[in-house]
């Protein structure tokens, strides 16, 4: 039975000449292409027959893996009570991307982006003796986070598939060694679904916690959501929004002597001031303007926007999740040029701190401008700027307390050096697939899930998270692995492992070899498809290249001398083998995976 839905006439899939227009990523236009997703909404899908597979493959490795490693599978709702999450904090401090509603009864509820409240109700009252701890808890569920803006396909949807796993400890000892188990577990997860990963260190977002690192596919392609910047020397690896770098030893004395204001016509850009004052970018100091938004406060009241500055050194850049954390700020983007006025009084190219104690604006300075002398500020008023500054000349209507509040929020560049070695930084792309958090008591104390020590007394649950995307990694994988004509799986992945192609239907010898081929590889536990349609063989052979197959067998005209044509789809060379010569090579690659 199960056979005859092995033929290509029988496959569910459509694949289409043109790449769909709504498409940036690579992986999102080689599936919808080859027939693998059907967009039904902005940023949701449907998984097609040959999706679902790789998804079923994906999931087994990591259901495998995950039990090696000592966790057992559950399954939480993907509908959840609003109150659960009001008792966590997080109802009002989680963004829109939080799809809430009401049911019938008027109660409110919300689409699960994540299931740490869920599972923090779950095993309070199950396990509440410390002989009980620790324990890990995993499902593969369906997720939905209400993105402002889908894209790249099945890397940034709004509906996905994840893994996520919750770990239960009484001491933080116990959650150290459960989170170097799981990231031992993830790098043999990864690495059996055919792809490299780095782990990197990473911030936490709106799961919280302390320590958390990433696991991220590096790829060659621009749609990396993160810049990962890494150490070849010693290892050191992190994302932009966590990296950092020790600064070039370089002078940033700008040698102005003295205070100076400057007319300055039309001069706003860093560029350009450093052309008009000839000096390096780096003994400017830039003055970035920010509106952050907040959480509402705890009787649910909201809280005002707030500018925020950044003096940062001219020839850097702000790296905005590292401010957004600086200031505790649930959103954060860059101040229009109306805002500029009204809060500041001046107009963009020309602003600076002075005066800003008086006007409510949050003043930080990047540690890139420590140790800077003489330099150039704005003056705050138009077509002027300041030359010869430092900072002793801040006064107390500049800042409150005349003292400048030093923190990291600047972007690492390529080229800086290693804080940990010295040795200079590389920076690649890369896609996360994966990301482990040490939550400690983020959830339980709020939520009040405790449990029993040895003497009797009770203690908030110590706890550590761990998520995988599944419909990312599939995602990941094409991103990494694809060329001209389509998609290259990894074996392991891919929805079938071969292909098997009569050149010509109508030629009986053709169609029966096949067949016989079709069925040894079948009884040797290879998935394969048949592809008897009666096209012409080059739409076969584009198709098999498109879809990805990791092997093909072609019968044709060689056939008079014995031969088939054998080919790997990662490789451009064609062989000629015998039938059984064939079958053999594709069965011992597919046996090597069990």
């Amino acid at each position: 039975e199960n056979e005859e839905f092995m033929r290509a006439s029988k496959l569910f899939v459509q694949t289409l000449r043109e790449f769909p227009n709504d498409a940036e990523a690579m992986s999102h236009k080689l599936l919808v292409r080859a027939g693998y997703i059907k967009k039904l909404a902005n940023g949701v899908y449907s998984y097609l027959p040959l999706m679902q597979r790789v998804l079923t493959k994906v999931s087994n490795i990591v259901r495998e893996e995950m039990n090696a490693a000592g966790a057992q599978e559950l399954l939480m709702p993907f509908v959840q009570p609003a109150e659960l999450w009001q008792k966590s904090g997080r109802w009002q401090v989680y963004g829109k991307e939080l799809m809430r509603m009401k049911d019938r009864h008027e109660n409110e509820m919300c689409l699960a982006p994540t299931h740490e409240e869920v599972i923090t109700s779950v095993v309070d009252g199950i396990f509440g003796s410390y002989k009980q701890l620790p324990v890990n808890l995993y499902h593969i569920q369906l997720k939905f986070r209400d993105e402002i803006r889908p894209r790249f396909g099945l890397l940034r949807g709004r509906e996905f598939i994840m893994k996520d796993a919750y770990s239960f400890h009484t001491s933080q000892e116990s959650l150290d060694e459960e989170y170097e188990n799981m990231a031992q577990a993830y790098t043999k997860i990864f690495k059996r679904c055919g792809l490299e990963t780095k782990m990197v260190q990473s911030d936490s977002g709106a799961i919280g916690g302390s320590v958390s690192h990433e696991f991220m596919v590096l790829v060659d392609t621009s749609v990396g959501e993160n810049d990962v910047f890494y150490c070849e020397k010693c290892g050191y690896s992190a994302n932009s929004n966590h990296a950092v770098s020790k600064l070039n030893e370089e002078t940033t004395d700008g040698g102005f002597s003295g205070l100076e204001t400057v007319d300055t016509p039309d001069v706003r850009t860093i560029e350009e001031l450093s052309k008009f004052f000839k000096v390096g970018e780096n003994c400017i100091l830039k003055a970035v303007l920010y509106v952050a938004s907040f959480a509402d406060d705890a009787k649910g009241e909201k809280v005002p926007d707030m500018p925020v500055m950044v003096m940062i050194r001219g020839d850097k850049e702000v790296e905005e999740t590292k401010l957004m954390n600086a200031v505790g700020a649930l959103e954060i983007r860059p101040a229009v040029d109306v805002e500029v006025k009204e809060y500041l009084g001046a107009e963009l190219g020309f602003i600076s701190f002075l005066g800003s104690a008086d006007r409510n604006v949050r003043v930080l300075f990047d540690n890139s401008a420590k140790g800077m002398k003489n330099f150039i500020i704005g003056a705050n008023e138009p077509h002027k700027h300041i030359t010869g500054y430092n900072f002793s000349d801040i006064r107390e209507n500049d800042i409150k307390g005349c003292e400048p509040e030093f923190v990291d929020v600047s972007l690492v560049k390529k080229g800086e050096k290693c804080v940990d070695c010295g040795e200079s930084l590389n920076v690649t792309r890369g896609i996360e697939v994966g990301n482990i958090f040490q939550l400690g008591t983020k959830y339980s104390k709020p939520m009040n899930a405790l449990y029993t020590d040895e003497n009797g007394k009770t203690h908030p649950y110590i706890m550590g998270c761990y998520g995988i995307g599944i419909t990312r990694t599939a995602a990941a994988a094409v991103e990494r692995y694809h060329d001209d004509f389509g998609i290259i799986w990894p074996l392991e992945i891919a929805p079938y492992h071969a292909v098997v192609v009569p050149v010509n239907t109508n030629e009986e010898a053709q169609v029966k070899l096949a067949e016989e081929i079709y069925q040894k590889l079948l009884n040797k536990g290879v998935e394969v498809v048949l592809d008897d349609r009666a096209d012409r063989a080059g739409v076969k052979f584009k198709d098999a290249d498109l879809i990805g197959y990791p092997f093909r067998i072609t019968v044709g005209k060689t056939i008079a001398e014995g031969l088939v044509e054998f080919k790997a789809r990662s490789c451009d060379e064609v062989l000629k083998l015998t039938p059984d010569e064939a079958v053999e090579k594709i069965a011992a690659a597919v046996a090597k995976l069990k």
